[in-house]
């Protein structure tokens, strides 16, 4: 994708990490409020919500039946069917990650996600410092999952969910880069969204519907709904493209260290959950996994690492 660019001001360059850690921000603040739904909807349930919340915002604002001009403009079969699996990973992921915290503080449970897209980097890679990356997440989670072995079965079970939401971030990352070379990342991602929404619909909102009816006509779960997909998805999509674009890929991915680092002051505040200092020790050793991982060498300065999840 889009390069650095050379012709930041000192201004721009301080302003550019603050959009970060405001699509950060939002991100996490969403899944709190996620949390607070957990008490009356299913961590399913919300997930798809927040899928058919994003769908409809970007849908209604990207209009992607449209003919666009330029790469990408052509709706063909393949197109169709690989924004659709980025469309499902994506809320399949979300869905791996609200059962997660369902059972796991915020901080942690992001944390352990950052295992799949550290894999995939060291999986593509032969530098050293990215197999060193890999080796510092590993350690991190483990000492997250040591923690959490006071928290009994419920603990491990949301240890197991974050794992898989892990993987699903890591095939996010394949799909997303097809979606990337498409040429039209926005209006596939509406696409997509839609699609996997109409899709997931049965398996992951149908037994919530089934088993509260009458819930389904209250407007605040839907209106939630819509929020936590606008502010976990739409916003911190929109702002990290607008940050990747200036920053380029080996400094965005510096800036990603900053989300297990966000997320557990999230969770702190609005959940009251304040890690131990063995889930601290996991939740350093994953910021400093992101950290090494996202250090270019002269041969890959500017290559991607991390894309956001």
């Amino acid at each position: 994708m889009a390069s650095t660019s050379p012709s930041l001001s000192g201004a721009s360059k301080l302003g550019i990490p603050s959009l970060f850690v405001i699509g950060a921000v939002c991100m996490y603040v969403g899944a709190a409020i996620g949390v607070f739904l957990f008490d009356t909807v299913d961590p399913a349930a919300v997930a798809w919500l927040r899928g058919f919340g994003a769908a409809l915002v970007l849908v209604l604002w990207r209009r992607p039946w449209r003919q666009r001009a330029g790469v990408g403009g052509v709706w063909t079969v393949r197109r169709l069917i690989t924004a659709a699996a980025f469309g499902g990973a994506t809320i399949g992921m979300n869905a791996m990650f609200y059962e997660a915290i369902a059972r796991l503080p915020l901080g942690a449970a992001v944390a352990i996600e950052f295992l799949g897209p550290i894999a995939v980097a060291a999986a593509g890679s032969r530098r050293p410092v990215d197999v060193c990356a890999l080796l510092l997440v590993v350690a991190g989670v483990g000492a997250i999952a040591s923690a959490q072995f006071d928290g009994g079965e419920v603990g491990l079970i949301g240890i197991a969910f974050a794992l898989g939401s892990a993987a699903l971030w890591a095939a996010y990352i394949v799909l997303g880069k097809s979606v990337a070379d498409a040429g039209q990342g926005l209006d596939d991602m509406a696409a997509g969204f839609g699609i996997a929404s109409l899709l997931l619909a049965v398996p992951l909102f149908g037994p919530f519907a089934i088993a509260h009816t009458t819930l389904l006509g209250d407007w605040r779960i839907w209106v939630l709904g819509l929020g936590v997909g606008l502010l976990s998805s739409v916003v911190p999509y929109v702002l990290d493209q607008y940050v990747l674009v200036r920053v380029g890929r080996a400094r965005f991915a510096l800036l990603l260290a900053l989300l297990p680092a966000t997320a557990t002051v999230v969770g702190a505040v609005m959940l009251t959950q304040i890690p131990t200092a063995l889930e601290a020790l996991g939740i350093a050793a994953v910021i400093a996994a992101v950290v090494v991982g996202g250090l270019p060498t002269r041969k890959d300065r500017g290559v991607a690492d991390i894309p956001p999840p």
